[in-house]
């Protein structure tokens, strides 16, 4: 049986394919600033994109994109700071949510672009 740490790592890898398949270009993957993460940091022409990546296997349980709390949000946007930072960018930056829902051998894939946006 496959565990949710495992369908996480796949999804992430989908969302990556996916990305690329748009034409974004890939800068960092599971990027970490103490215990936060980002799951996929891209950039969209002139743009950074922070993309949180939500899984579920099956339809049990809630949405994945229901797991990107107030809270989850916060954590992002704070470590995106520290990329920006730490990278030294000077692009704008958008934060979207890709959710990946496994159903047997196949999944369903969504991409929410500006899921959200940081609070001032």
């Amino acid at each position: 049986m496959v565990s949710q740490r495992e369908i996480g790592e796949i999804a992430e890898g989908l969302a990556q394919q996916y990305l690329l398949g748009l034409g974004y270009e890939i800068r960092d993957t599971n990027w970490y600033h103490g215990h936060n993460e980002l799951d996929i940091v891209a950039r969209d022409g002139d743009q950074l994109v922070v993309v949180e990546v939500k899984s579920r296997n099956g339809i049990r349980y809630e949405h994945p994109s229901e797991a990107v709390t107030n809270a989850k949000m916060k954590r992002i946007v704070e470590t995106a700071e520290a990329y920006i930072f730490e990278k030294d960018l000077k692009l704008e930056t958008r934060f979207d949510v890709i959710t990946v829902i496994f159903f047997n051998q196949r999944h369903e894939l969504e991409h929410f672009k500006d899921a959200f946006y940081p609070t001032l």
